[in-house]
């Protein structure tokens, strides 16, 4: 993989590798875009196969940030960290204060959070170490269940668009991944009522969890879930699911999700969506509740306002749908026409100078 071609196709600032010798913590810190404000994004703990997949992995997930903060309407550009590693060994005190340092080090230009793979606690150890970490305890805290309603009210929205009603109860949903993010959402489809719900997962931990909580909420097999017959498939795993094998097989009429980069290819996957007739809401808009919710712990965390402006991503998908109709283009295109015209013009107006 070429980093710096990369990087300039797709207008990143900074790849930081590091590696501190004493614990083994070895990460990518990647800084897409601050234009609106510092970059802002969480933590990954993964156990890639190679620095390449890695490397690939952080940038996708950063510029997915940029473009998750802008249309959110928040003051904040995208950034991400990956960690290198076998989340069931190497977590420690001393490894996520390791982290901390490195945070620290690039002065406030990255702001990080919990992931996958690392949670509230293990951001209270980085927190000794820098300032420059939210969602933490006692403040925001668990972003995934602010996460979750956006995505609900999402799926709302893409329900009204689509069918003329927003009334959970009416219709089924797949849900792919049910471990943070996924699980509260199906809570929230069944506080209202869904007619029918499925879920895959590969943990067993979360598929006991749920069978012992909701047992109404059928398990299919992982490979399975891409090919029921449901009116929405909700995305809640990892990134790049809806690809050339996956999207032949949908048999739904919408997809929203909270998984990050859900399309393999942006471009030829958004358009392979399309002309499939379905409607896709995109996930850095749909998924965006737990920047939202983090945002606010930076100016002042009051949950009713947290809740109110999470309660937007339901009319920011409305207005991206009709864009995509007007255009004649895909959504995905046009949540990206709708989030760097606000990263254009707000950069414009800061031109001038002023002391």
């Amino acid at each position: 993989m070429d980093k710096f071609d990369y990087m300039v196709k797709h207008g990143f600032e900074q790849l930081v590798y590091f590696y501190d010798k004493t614990t083994g913590l070895k990460g990518i810190t990647c800084i897409h875009d601050t234009t609106l404000g510092p970059a802002l994004g969480g933590t990954r703990l993964w156990n890639y196969n190679n620095e390449d997949e890695a490397a690939l992995d952080v940038m996708r997930l950063a510029r997915g940030m940029t473009l998750k903060s802008a249309a959110a309407g928040l003051n904040l550009g995208g950034g991400k960290t990956v960690l290198i590693g076998d989340a069931e060994t190497c977590k420690s005190e001393a490894y996520f204060r390791a982290l901390g340092r490195f945070v620290q080090s690039l002065n406030g230009r990255y702001i990080t959070a919990e992931d996958v793979n690392t949670t509230t606690l293990d951001m209270e150890y980085v927190n000794m170490e820098t300032k420059y970490v939210v969602g933490l305890e006692g403040k925001s805290g668990n972003p995934s269940p602010i996460t979750a309603l956006g995505a609900f009210y999402g799926i709302k929205a893409a329900l009204k668009y689509r069918f003329n009603t927003d009334d959970i109860s009416k219709f089924s949903y797949a849900v792919q991944g049910a471990g943070q993010t996924g699980y509260y959402i199906i809570k929230y489809l069944l506080e209202n009522n869904a007619k029918k719900i499925y879920f895959s997962e590969i943990n067993p931990k979360h598929i006991e969890r749920m069978n012992r909580e909701h047992p109404m909420v059928e398990f299919v097999d992982p490979n399975e879930i891409y090919s029921l017959d449901v009116d929405v498939f909700v995305p809640c795993a990892l990134g790049a699911v809806l690809n050339d094998s996956t999207i032949p097989k949908l048999q739904t009429a919408i997809i929203a999700g909270t998984a990050n980069n859900q399309l393999l290819d942006e471009i030829k996957h958004g358009k392979m969506i399309k002309d499939r007739g379905l409607l896709y809401a995109p996930d850095f808009v749909i998924n965006a509740g737990g920047v939202i919710n983090v945002y606010h712990e930076m100016k002042g965390y009051n949950r009713d306002n947290v809740i109110r402006d999470v309660k937007k991503i339901y009319d920011r998908l409305l207005e991206i749908f009709k864009i995509s109709d007007e255009a004649a283009i895909d959504t995905q295109q046009a949540a990206k026409v709708f989030a760097l015209k606000r990263i254009d013009t707000i950069g414009k107006i800061h031109t001038n100078y002023i002391n």
